[in-house]
């Protein structure tokens, strides 16, 4: 969806926009709240839905927001490209989304947020290379004690860990189940389909001829993706195609609201069948 974002935000307005996180962190469940999330297998889940925001290259003004339907076309449980409660503010996109939709979500991040004492550092990057299959985990403890995620070695193949976090009437341990589960690659199925729907949108609708970025790589170059064939998509070479994001420092919901749940002009992307 084209957006009509500000270059510069105001004190006043960045200020407010703070407040209305606290309010909202304020209403924040993050614990099992469906039947479906306490069965190893998930019986009664139907339907899975991945979001995922592009932007377009150089351009301060324009996106495009995707979501993606799986299995069947009414929402039931959202993973979002972003983070939870693995937050400065301890309320991220994820946790924004699912308050305001009443939806349980997932906070998926492909880059370590570090907050709370959590760094990037040696004895992170050997933990992720203990990580010797395809559902292997190991929790994301801050300073302060609390446990505010998980790194999931999401696919055999994958070198690389995912961040998972409580977005919304979820439990972590839930959460994690569920990622690995939709996991064809590296990427949930719905948040790669969201994202390479929205990439997709922008050059068709916006004309435009270099690729398109997700939200958490804005200003770096990503590799470019094929158009889609009617009726399924085509996996490259790799682990995925979503890119790796760099780090953006602070993440709020300053721009979830402007992003994600803005003024929308256009843009709703829903796929087809797909059984994990």
């Amino acid at each position: 969806m084209a957006l009509k974002a500000a270059g510069h935000v105001s004190e006043e307005t960045l200020s407010l926009w703070k407040r209305e996180q606290a309010r909202l962190k304020a209403l924040l469940v993050d614990r099992d709240a469906e039947a479906w999330q306490r069965d190893p297998a998930f019986s009664g889940l139907q339907r899975v839905g991945g979001v995922d925001v592009s932007f377009v290259k150089g351009d301060n003004a324009s996106a495009c927001s995707s979501l993606v339907v799986l299995n069947y076309p009414e929402l039931e449980v959202l993973l979002v490209d972003g983070n939870g409660v693995l937050h400065h503010q301890g309320f991220g996109v994820a946790c924004h989304l699912g308050v305001l939709t009443g939806l349980p979500c997932i906070g998926v991040a492909k880059k370590l947020l570090q907050v709370d004492g959590l760094e990037n550092n040696a004895v992170h990057k050997e933990k992720i290379r203990l990580l010797q299959a395809g559902g292997d985990t190991f929790p994301l403890m801050g300073n302060s004690g609390t446990i505010l995620g998980m790194a999931l070695k999401s696919h055999d193949h994958s070198t690389k860990p995912l961040y998972i976090s409580v977005g919304h009437k979820m439990s972590l341990e839930a959460a994690v189940r569920l990622t690995h589960c939709c996991c064809r690659f590296r990427i949930p199925e719905p948040v790669r389909q969201a994202d390479i729907r929205s990439r997709e949108y922008i050059r068709r609708t916006l004309g435009h001829s270099g690729p398109p970025v997700s939200g958490q790589e804005r200003n770096q170059k990503g590799p470019k993706l094929e158009a889609y064939p009617k009726g399924g998509l085509v996996e490259p070479a790799g682990e995925g195609t979503h890119p790796e994001d760099p780090s953006r420092g602070p993440e709020t919901s300053l721009d979830t609201a402007a992003g994600l749940l803005g003024e929308a002009e256009q843009g709703l992307a829903v796929a087809g069948s797909w059984t994990p």
